[in-house]
This record gives structure tokens, C-alpha cells and sequence, in this order.
């Protein structure tokens, strides 16, 4: 598991360091920097993906563009140079120093410590090069494997996902990545239809391979929920038929709404990884009722105990209270759950308040400190219609 992930002078930041816990959800106001999070980690995702050998950071890349190193840097104190560093249970705390012109486009990797790793150390200009981000001592040993395989192996779902298609194009088995918007979903289903669900995670009606799982935990948000995958003939590619009753055919999923095409690459990223594998989501309540909501926040907090680590970035209060009904029905502990608020930073100095608080949660599903502004808009709204504010 990741349990840190620490950012300087990363585009809103000057200084943030935040612990991560087998469910971690992010929450906040619009530009206060919940999405920065995740793209530090995808930035190190493709970069090790795309050039393993690379001693510069990409900041455009398959998965993520953001641009020039100017877009990239924080622009109050940040100069040329930026941080980022990770910890990982069986590596330990990696930092990365990352210095560049700010026209150019990718980082060029200054300095590389993992205090943690017998205080292995990598230095621009060293003949020995970088695999994978790490110094070479790192990378080849058993323990520096871990915090590569989960960075390479990390599925990201950003927030704008691919909406209905007639038509979805097969991709590369070797990794069963779902892609950004959603689009390789199908391609992994086709592929890894008959494979065993590797998580402690199964819906005991359906046969535990991945189709099947799928299609039963789809059936939980959209009740009835059926698909067929049918390959097209000379085409490196599949249809996708759904049906949310019996008696009718599976239509296209132009003809379905929305929020079957927007839920479905949440679902096969989750049943499709691994234990210990790192699955980032952006608004996992896109085109979801919020009795749908609230039924993702459990879902997702099902995967997290079932061995999956999950960084969520959310806007609804629905997610957050299926993950509070889980961790009182016991389906979660409370530890193994972070919950963090993030205020726009020009905000949080006028205020002399933290950039970031962590209300924590017990095992009722009670939240303590309940900071202004995390999910409150309810409650504001209430007050003002009852005439009380």
C-alpha cells in the first residue's frame, strides 16, 4: 500500500504532506487541489510506463497532459523546481527533486532519495542511470518492486469519461487498464472474461470470472443489468449490448442513459485488480441517482477491505455517507478509512487556516470536527428555506 504521498511547490501547494489509507477520499471546493493529488501519482504512472529508463518526469504522456513545466510549478514559491515523494510499505519513502525551464515540457530528475532503502541515493550526472524513477540499488531489489509495480500498475479514471459508443476498440491484455476516460473497459472485459476475480469480493449468486462479477455488481446500481460483448467481424473490436430486463433485447448503450457507460469502468477497474493494486477515480458519481451514490461509496469502501487501495476525489455527500454506512455496518474499519477536506489556498492563508484537515471518523460512522464548508451545503440550504438563516 501507498501510505504517503508529499508534494512541494506542485502546482497549488507549497507544502503538503498526506498520509493515505486503504480508502482515501478527497473532498473539497473546485481549484483546491484534490486532482493535483492523483496527477503527481499518474505523472510517475506513465513516466515509468512510457520510459523506463527516463531520467525526466513527463508531463504529457497517453494517461496525462498538463502542459509546460510552468503549468506544473507553483507559481508563488516555486521558482524552477518542484518535489514530489511517496511511501510505500515495502520500499519505504521515495523523493523525488525535479527541476526545468518553465517552457520546457517534462522535469528533468535532479536528485533521488530513499532514506528508508539502506539511504540509497541517485544524483544527476552519476554514470549509473534510473529504471523505473529509482536508483538502480532500488529497482533491482525484491523491496524496490513493490512501489514500481503499484505506480505502473495503477488504474486512473479521470473525471471525463467516455460516454456511449457503438463501437469499442480492443487494446494490449498485458495490463488490465481500464484508461483514463473509461474507454478500454469493454477491451478488458472481452479479454479477462473467464478470469477469477483476484479480490475477496464476489457477489455469491454469479460465477466468480470477471464477467460475470461485473455484470452482477452493475445489477446493484441499475437492477436487472444484463451486457453482451460480441467481437466485430475483421475489426479489432467489440460491441456492447445492455439490458436492464429480460424482456427486452440488449440494446446499445446510446439507448441505455448515461450512467451505465459512466459506472461500468468503475466497476471492471475495481473487480479487475489485484490486491494491493492502486486504483485512483475522479468523481465516481457522474450520472448517478443518489441512492446510486451512496451505494458506490460502499462499493468502494468493499473493495478498499477486500485488499484494493482507492483514492477518490468527490463532490457528493451521497459517497460519503455509503462509505459511513459501510464503516458502521462493519464492512470497513474506521483505520483503514482517510477523509480529507481541501480549501483553495489564497482562502485558507486569508483565513489562517490549514490548506487540507482530516475529520476523522468512527466506528458509528460519526464525524468528528466537522470542518466549514465539507459537505455542509445541505444543511446551509435547509436553514436559509426554514427561515433560520
Amino acid at each position: 500500500m501507498i501510505t504517503r504521498i508529499d508534494l512541494r511547490h506542485f502546482k497549488c501547494f507549497d507544502t503538503l504532506k498526506l498520509p493515505l489509507q486503504r480508502l482515501t477520499l478527497l473532498a473539497g471546493l473546485n481549484a483546491s487541489g484534490k486532482s493535483s493529488v492523483l496527477q503527481a501519482l499518474v505523472l510517475l504512472h506513465q513516466t515509468i510506463r512510457e520510459h523506463e529508463w527516463s531520467e525526466r518526469l513527463l508531463l504529457n504522456g497517453t494517461a496525462l497532459r498538463l502542459g509546460a513545466v510552468r503549468d506544473v510549478i507553483d507559481h508563488i514559491s516555486g521558482g524552477r523546481e518542484l518535489s514530489l515523494a511517496v511511501e510505500d510499505e515495502g520500499t519505504g519513502l521515495v523523493a523525488w527533486e525535479l527541476t526545468g525551464e518553465q517552457s520546457a515540457m517534462s522535469l528533468t530528475v535532479r536528485q533521488v532519495r530513499v532514506p528508508g532503502f539502506d539511504g540509497a541515493q541517485w544524483v544527476r550526472g552519476e554514470p549509473t542511470a534510473l529504471h523505473n524513477m529509482l536508483p538502480l540499488s532500488v529497482a533491482s531489489a525484491p523491496a524496490g518492486g513493490s512501489l514500481v509495480r503499484r505506480l505502473r500498475g495503477l488504474t486512473w479514471l479521470a473525471a471525463e469519461r467516455l460516454g456511449p459508443r457503438d463501437i469499442y476498440v480492443l487494446d494490449d491484455s498485458e495490463l488490465p487498464l481500464v484508461g483514463e476516460g473509461g474507454e478500454s473497459a469493454a477491451s478488458v472485459l472481452y479479454s479477462g472474461a473467464d478470469d477469477r476475480v483476484a479480490i475477496p469480493l464476489l457477489v455469491e449468486k454469479a460465477p466468480p470470472t470477471l464477467l460475470r462479477q461485473v455484470e452482477a455488481r452493475m445489477s446493484e446500481f441499475f437492477p436487472g443489468f444484463e451486457m453482451d460483448i460480441t467481437p466485430v467481424a475483421r475489426a479489432n473490436a467489440v460491441t456492447l449490448g445492455v439490458r436492464t430486463s429480460r424482456d427486452t433485447d440488449f440494446h446499445r448503450p446510446g439507448h441505455t442513459g448515461f450512467g451505465i457507460t459512466q459506472v461500468l469502468p468503475i466497476v471492471v477497474a475495481v473487480l479487475a485488480a489485484k490486491p494491493d493494486d492502486l486504483v485512483l477515480i475522479e468523481n465516481p458519481e457522474v450520472h448517478l441517482h443518489p441512492a446510486g451514490q451512496s451505494r458506490m461509496g460502499g462499493f468502494l469502501a468493499d473493495a478498499a477491505n477486500a485488499g484494493v487501495q482507492v483514492l477518490v476525489e468527490s463532490h457528493s455527500d451521497h459517497v460519503l455517507n455509503g462509505v459511513r454506512r459501510a464503516v458502521k455496518q462493519g464492512r470497513i474499519d474506521p483505520n483503514a478509512t482517510a477523509l480529507y477536506y481541501f480549501r483553495p489556498r489564497h482562502e485558507a492563508e486569508a483565513s489562517g487556516v490549514a490548506q487540507v484537515e482530516s475529520p476523522a471518523i468512527d466506528a458509528d460512522g460519526n464525524i468528528a470536527d466537522w470542518p466549514a464548508g465539507f459537505f455542509d451545503q445541505f444543511d446551509h440550504d435547509m436553514s436559509y428555506l426554514a427561515g433560520w438563516s
